[in-house]
């Protein structure tokens, strides 16, 4: 995958390590200058998305409640109340939670700009048609991780937040939920999918550079499919619709990269 180590164009060490510093410094400024118009847009980000499935008319709701009356469930799936509150405890919660709520923002707005980077760092380590076949990297990347983004936001934090929300052991209790406990479950919520939707790229890599085979895919297979609904039931409510919601992209996205592994052989194979 590598070009030969006696090129006498090949750079040295430390050379690497110096170009490398720089893709790193350039993307944590991509970050930081993303993250900066975020934290002006405060009243939209906290408003309109992070407090977004805590309303009882967010998107997500609204589809469950006329998927129930559509088969015949009436309201059954139909949220009509979250009782909980959300509240800051400590003196500078809400700061901190602008502050991180933005450099996680800064990340996802600028993800498309960090994979150019980190393509741009190992891309002059391969050969001509090995760039050839990586064409469309990053589009693909940035598209994935978004669509797992919004996977994560408009299902598994609506579902996460209406079964923990709802959740009670006692009529005594009332749900008073810390800022940085609601904001840290859609900021993980998100960000895990993100990275989970990236799993065909991965293998991508790892069958290029023999790490990986379609053989070894589907011999485990199987222990697979268990990793799949034990990671559904750490990210997810512990209910089994939840689950299996959560499970069913990750299992087509497991059999999408078999298919993707599989043509990498074929074409190292030419």
């Amino acid at each position: 995958m590598s070009k030969l180590l006696n090129d006498p164009n090949e750079m040295s060490f430390l050379d690497h390590l110096e170009d490398l510093r720089w893709h790193i410094l350039r993307s944590f400024i991509a970050i930081l200058i993303c993250g900066s118009i975020a934290f002006i847009f405060k009243d939209f980000i906290f408003d309109k998305i992070i407090f977004g499935p805590k309303n009882v008319d967010f998107f997500t709701y609204e589809i469950l409640c006329k998927i129930s009356n559509f088969i015949g469930f009436n309201d059954g799936f139909c949220i009509t109340e979250l009782p909980f509150r959300i509240q800051s405890r400590t003196m500078a919660g809400q700061f901190s939670a602008h502050i991180w709520t933005s450099i996680a923002s800064g990340f996802i707005i600028s993800f498309p700009f960090v994979l150019y980077q980190f393509w741009s760092f190992i891309s002059p380590g391969l050969y001509q048609n090995e760039k050839k076949h990586a064409r469309g990297f990053i589009f693909i990347s940035s598209i994935l991780f978004f669509i797992g983004v919004l996977f994560g936001y408009y299902v598994i934090c609506p579902l996460s937040i209406n079964f923990l929300g709802n959740y009670t052991v006692s009529s005594e209790i009332f749900n008073d939920f810390d800022l940085s406990s609601y904001i840290g479950l859609v900021r993980a919520s998100v960000l895990a999918s993100g990275l989970i939707f990236e799993l065909p790229i991965i293998i991508y890599f790892l069958t290029k550079i023999g790490l990986v085979t379609p053989e070894i895919l589907v011999k485990y297979r199987k222990f697979a499919l268990v990793g799949v609904l034990i990671l559904a039931a750490v990210i997810t409510p512990p209910d089994v619709a939840s689950q299996i919601i959560v499970a069913i992209p990750i299992v087509i996205l497991y059999q999408i990269s078999i298919y993707i592994s599989r043509i990498v052989v074929k074409r190292n194979k030419i």
